[in-house]
């Protein structure tokens, strides 16, 4: 079922950006033009959210040198803050650094959080919104596929949130009771990384009814 949907994306362009789109890490300096950047968060912005609630708000940076410190500081905290998310959540951690990290050393120590993207969207929600992680996650993906439909790339960055835990968090000025939940990457992407596999038997009907 898959492999036919695949193989059949003629004349639907929807179906066509989901599956073409992918996590870049290597972008281009050129800056995103603002009609453009503007398109890119009003989708964000049309996501669905628990009882219409919209928790996010987008803190944008676009300034080289802003983004660098950013992901600077980030570095030098990993290490403590990857500890104290182990001792929480010891299964999970261990399999966001294995898949995280290779992407990090590849880096070579330029950029290495946020991987040389012109836009860094932080995205926050309260932090007392039980709901807004699932908000949050489409919220994202409707970034990232409008970007995707308007030639540009995208990855989400988890690492990002680890922000609030370093000197320059306040530049970001996010009120007190908001909390960074993550943050997306946007660009003109200089890599085209294949497709990785995807799970074929997650798939379960509990009662499928036959069409004909």
């Amino acid at each position: 079922m898959k492999t036919a949907i695949i193989n059949d994306l003629t004349g639907n362009e929807t179906l066509k950006t989901i599956f073409e789109r992918r996590a870049v890490r290597k972008y281009r300096p050129d800056m995103i033009d603002d009609d453009v950047l503007n398109k890119i968060l009003d989708a964000g912005c049309m996501a669905p959210s628990a009882m219409n609630g919209q928790p996010w708000k987008f803190y944008i940076a676009t300034h080289k040198d802003t983004i660098a410190s950013f992901s600077e500081a980030i570095v030098k905290i990993m290490p403590k803050m990857a500890i104290k998310e182990t001792l929480k959540h010891p299964v999970a951690t261990i399999k966001t650094l294995l898949h995280e990290l290779p992407h990090t050393m590849h880096s070579g120590g330029e950029d290495p959080i946020f991987h040389g993207a012109p836009v860094v969207v932080f995205i926050t929600a309260p932090k007392d919104n039980e709901w807004a992680g699932l908000d949050i996650g489409m919220c994202a993906q409707n970034l990232m596929l409008a970007a995707k439909s308007l030639g540009l790339d995208s990855c989400p960055i988890g690492f990002a949130k680890f922000i609030e835990q370093t000197p320059v968090f306040h530049r970001l000025e996010v009120p007190d009771g908001e909390t960074v939940q993550l943050a997306v990457i946007l660009g003109y992407g200089v890599e085209k990384p294949e497709p990785h596999p995807r799970a074929e038997h997650n798939v379960i009907f509990i009662d499928r009814m036959e069409c004909c």
